[in-house]
């Protein structure tokens, strides 16, 4: 089906409800689903993104600058789920969860509102990839637009541009907490040495790339086709990323790829 196709099904779908709090976090999935709610339903669609140890200080404040752009009601809640002793134990079931946890503030916050519906950024591809989270939202009564509507992350790029949003062409991204080996402890001095070393990487021209920690070891993944870049500033990086506490700082050669640090699962699987 064309994605106009699929926009019209979806704004039928999102009119339907009335009223909705869409959950937001800047990223071009939930930034298509939170403008096309408030072409729908106006002032009756909040967008609620939540601050969290677990969410990089940019992309905050860039979602919280986007949502101005767009005319979004927005409104940023405090989620500090590090005060979670089970999370920050990181078991292969973290992102379920979290979801439990966020679910249960965005309903208290729709429920102070008035609003019935909460719905996500959730799409056909997230389904590719080892999603606790998305169980722990439907165990939650959060809805998925997108996959209602039979809409892809493709799809959403391409809606996304087509309507103006200067983040269709956005990398995905993720929690901090990802970055972190299962069963190592999430704590706020890793997740500060995550994000600065990120930084630091993206602050020399890489548009992808995640640090990868286990022990005291960053492991980068990046597109292949910069990992001559990464070679030739090595020495940079690793001084860098040394000076903010890492003992080690590898490539890794099989490049970026969503989701790396659930392959040890599939692994133990078989």
């Amino acid at each position: 089906m064309n994605p106009c196709c699929k926009l019209d099904e979806l704004k039928e779908r999102i009119a339907e409800k009335g009223q909705l709090l869409v959950a937001y976090s800047g990223g071009v999935d939930s930034s298509l689903l939170a403008f096309v709610s408030c072409q729908v339903l106006g002032k009756s669609a909040i967008a609620v993104i939540l601050k969290s140890e677990v969410l990089p200080k940019s992309e905050l404040l860039q979602a919280v600058s986007l949502a101005k752009s767009l005319g979004l009601n927005c409104l940023v809640a405090e989620f500090p789920i590090l005060k979670e002793e089970h999370f920050r134990q990181n078991p292969a079931k973290r992102c379920y969860l979290c979801k439990k946890s966020s679910a249960a503030l965005l309903k208290s916050i729709a429920a102070a509102k008035g609003i019935s519906c909460i719905a996500d950024g959730v799409n056909l591809s997230d389904y590719e990839d080892y999603r606790p989270g998305i169980a722990a939202c439907d165990e939650e009564g959060i809805w998925h637009p997108f996959v209602d509507a039979k809409i892809n992350k493709e799809d959403i790029r391409v809606l996304a541009k087509s309507l103006g949003l200067s983040v269709w062409n956005k990398p995905s991204s993720a929690c901090l907490a990802s970055r972190i080996a299962y069963g190592e402890p999430i704590t706020e001095d890793r997740l500060h040495m995550i994000e600065e070393a990120e930084e630091f990487i993206r602050g020399l021209g890489f548009r992808q790339e995640r640090v990868r920690v286990q022990g005291r070891t960053a492991r980068i993944e990046m597109l292949k086709q910069d990992m001559k870049h990464a070679i030739d500033a090595g020495d940079e990086i690793v001084k860098a990323l040394k000076a903010i506490g890492f003992d080690y700082v590898a490539l890794d050669l099989q490049g970026y790829r969503s989701g790396s640090m659930n392959e040890v699962l599939w692994t133990r699987e078989r």
